[in-house]
């Protein structure tokens, strides 16, 4: 982390600079076994497409609360540092109604449909495939945005001291995320470039969203994030720490 980094944003734009080939998610979901594993690059790459689908197509304004319903997954990352990069507060698990926007999974739809504003929807398969029948009411965001630019600059600069997260009723500015995830790096045994933490935390707390991403990217490390590990047999998850070469764990 460097000292100009004040939100997840910069965070992810000092990374991208410093080493743009390194891993920085890693993502196992037990339930299809599926993996995928995203580079700074790659992955700031998904994060400007899915900015530019938030400021352009959907017409997101910097304020503007985004009811996340999604779990811990590759996906959800992207969209929580999109959100942060356009100036929008990612509301994760909160509640569709009061909400500007919305951006569901596929086992939360019907909750998502009560948000009056735009409506996006994640069928959350393998390499970010589509839905086989788009959901009636939602953008299909895997159809809408590998049509977006590689690139984006918001309409606005992004006030870091503005509220960017709220996580479990706590509201963050980005340079609360920022320095909090900083601040917990050494205590989840990230010590700097290289490190790598594999989490099975759920994305639905700040300590799992900490985990699973913001103190892996300000530690310059990355994170091996497990979907469904209660799927996995015997000493299935033992291994991959070591397969993945895992140098600390937050379970």
């Amino acid at each position: 982390m460097n000292t100009t980094d004040r939100t997840p944003a910069d965070l992810l734009r000092s990374a991208l600079a410093a080493d743009p080939g390194r891993p920085l998610v890693t993502f196992y979901d037990d339930a299809t076994g599926e993996r995928v594993e995203l580079s700074v690059a790659t992955f700031a790459n998904w994060v400007a497409k899915t900015a530019n689908l938030l400021q352009g197509d959907l017409a997101a304004e910097p304020g503007d609360r985004l009811a996340l319903l999604l779990p811990a997954h590759w996906q959800t990352a992207v969209w929580l540092l999109a959100c942060s990069s356009a100036g929008v507060i990612a509301d994760v698990g909160g509640d569709p109604a009061e909400a500007d926007l919305v951006v569901s999974g596929p086992d939360a739809l019907d909750a998502a449909r009560a948000c009056r504003g735009e409506r996006v929807a994640l069928a959350l398969r393998p390499l970010g495939g589509r839905f086989p029948q788009p959901p009636e009411g939602f953008t299909d965001y895997a159809v809408e945005v590998p049509g977006q630019g590689d690139r984006f600059t918001p309409f606005a600069p992004v006030d870091p001291a503005a509220p960017a997260l709220i996580v479990a009723g706590a509201e963050l500015s980005g340079a609360q995320v920022a320095a909090r995830a900083a601040a917990d790096a050494p205590g989840l045994g990230l010590t700097g470039p290289g490190c790598r933490l594999l989490s099975t935390r759920g994305y639905d707390t700040w300590d799992g969203l900490s985990a699973g991403l913001y103190a892996p990217l300000a530690a310059d490390g990355s994170v091996v994030l497990c979907r469904h590990p209660e799927q996995l047999a015997g000493d299935t998850l033992d291994k991959r720490i070591g397969t993945e070469r895992v140098t600390a764990t937050a379970r």
